[in-house]
């Protein structure tokens, strides 16, 4: 079997890499990114250079593949202040890499990492598998737009597809990027690190979050389901939790002491906060449930997950 991952040098990317590794039934694994890697030690993994803005790029990264995790974005804020950025990586770049599945003939299963950010107000109290979606940046509708994109060429016959809309993942290993996001993960990183981080919203705001180990099993997950447990509609909702900033702050400080929430800086960004406020905090994820995804138990265990993983990265 064959995987490709674009976006695969991310940490989503990456991690979902390992759990088809540590699953032994794969061949290769191809990261498909757009900036270069060092050689990997499992000969199972090539790296594949790409940006998919380049129209001739696709066709590599599908190439004899039997599952494609499309995760390679222009992420929500960089996306709302270059919108041509945003449309050429993703709303092009993505209807490229169907294309490409089509012309090659293999119908492989296509996993496409969507958003939250698909959903804008007005907003019903909990979000169902019916809620129309309204996005209210270029990057929820350039997710929306790739949503229907998925949906069409599956049932056309050209892929397999399955949509995971995944919540905000925290928390998030690296360095700050260009999310409107990315200060979820930065108020637990950051201080954890012993360096300052700035918080651009009011700690009322609720937020629907993922650790990054139930959304890399989650979209494992998604790619193993047969075609007829997901019938006509291929959009899932994938579970979270509803976490407020207030509770992730006085989590950190419950699990890493006073010290470590002390560096959090409240500085507001309008911009941020125009954004991530459109975005619904509360799910209704029975169908999901249902079909074996799963949802972490509490915030706490996001970040003593972090911790961990941060421990076992540093042993390696």
């Amino acid at each position: 079997m064959r995987i490709a991952i674009t976006g695969g040098g991310g940490f989503l990317g990456r991690r979902l890499a390992g759990l088809f590794l540590a699953n032994g039934h794969v061949e290769q694994v191809v990261l498909a990114d757009v900036a270069g890697a060092a050689p990997a030690a499992d000969p199972r993994v090539f790296h594949l250079r790409v940006d998919l803005t380049d129209p001739s790029a696709a066709s590599s990264v599908v190439e004899g593949a039997d599952v494609v995790f499309h995760l390679a974005a222009v992420l929500s804020g960089q996306a709302e202040a270059d919108f041509d950025a945003g449309m050429r990586a993703n709303l092009d770049g993505t209807r490229r890499l169907l294309e490409a599945a089509r012309a090659a003939g293999r119908r492989p299963k296509f996993v496409f990492a969507s958003s939250l950010a698909v959903f804008g107000p007005p907003l019903p109290p909990v979000i169902t598998d019916e809620t129309a979606v309204h996005p209210q940046s270029s990057y929820g509708t350039q997710k929306a737009i790739g949503e229907l994109l998925v949906a069409d060429y599956s049932r056309k016959g050209y892929v397999d597809g399955r949509v995971a809309r995944l919540p905000t993942v925290c928390v998030r290993q690296g360095m700050p990027n260009a999310a409107a996001s990315s200060f979820v993960s930065g108020i637990v990183r950051e201080p954890l690190h012993g360096r300052e981080a700035v918080c651009p919203v009011g700690t009322a705001l609720e937020l629907w979050l993922s650790s990054p180990r139930a959304a890399a099993a989650n979209l494992l997950h998604a790619a193993w389901l047969p075609p007829e447990a997901l019938g006509a509609l291929r959009i899932i909702n994938l579970p979270g939790i509803t976490v407020s900033v207030a509770e992730m702050i006085a989590t950190l400080e419950r699990v890493a002491g006073r010290e470590a929430s002390a560096r959090i800086v409240f500085r507001e960004d309008p911009a941020v906060s125009r954004i991530v406020s459109t975005w619904p905090a509360r799910f209704d994820v029975r169908r999901a449930i249902s079909l074996g995804f799963v949802r972490d138990s509490g915030f706490e265990s996001l970040v003593r997950d972090f911790i961990a993983d941060e421990a076992a990265e540093g042993a390696r």
